[in-house]
């Protein structure tokens, strides 16, 4: 028989919850870049993320690592740390969640670049490093596309 966090579970979906709200980017806040000229690198780590495993509804603790180059946003510490803790009842994927926040991230900021890092314990034997991309088009790329 299966326990109850699998009969909760939306399977072969990648995402579920135990109740928990949604996760939207609503609750990540932006504040105005004060050097949009500049490209600088912003790097924030939250060393004490954890999801749950949406196959065993097991906790699956990491390190995400957020590193950005802002133009006119920057993401707002205080709300950034209440969106990555609200994974904390969440089933998800390594895979997913880490391309989820940065979906989430890019939507609310729109950087120049963005890299997100899911650094995942070990469990099982093994560790899990997950990583992915966004890098804004050029804006002499939008214009030349749009002429075509």
């Amino acid at each position: 028989m299966a326990g109850p966090c699998l009969a909760r579970r939306a399977w072969p979906g990648l995402e579920w919850a135990f109740g928990s709200k949604p996760m939207t980017a609503t609750i990540l806040e932006t504040f105005p870049n004060q050097h949009p000229g500049r490209d600088y690198l912003v790097t924030h780590t939250c060393p004490e993320f954890t999801a749950l495993c949406p196959k065993t509804g097991q906790p699956d603790f990491a390190t995400i690592r957020i590193s950005y180059v802002p133009d006119q946003r920057c993401v707002e510490l205080k709300s950034l740390k209440l969106y990555l803790f609200s994974y904390r009842d969440r089933g998800i994927f390594y895979e997913a969640v880490t391309n989820v926040i940065l979906d989430d991230l890019v939507a609310v900021m729109r950087p120049r670049r963005l890299t997100v890092e899911g650094l995942f314990n070990v469990r099982g034997g093994i560790s899990s490093v997950v990583t992915a991309t966004y890098e804004a088009p050029a804006p002499g790329a939008r214009r030349r596309a749009k002429k075509r």
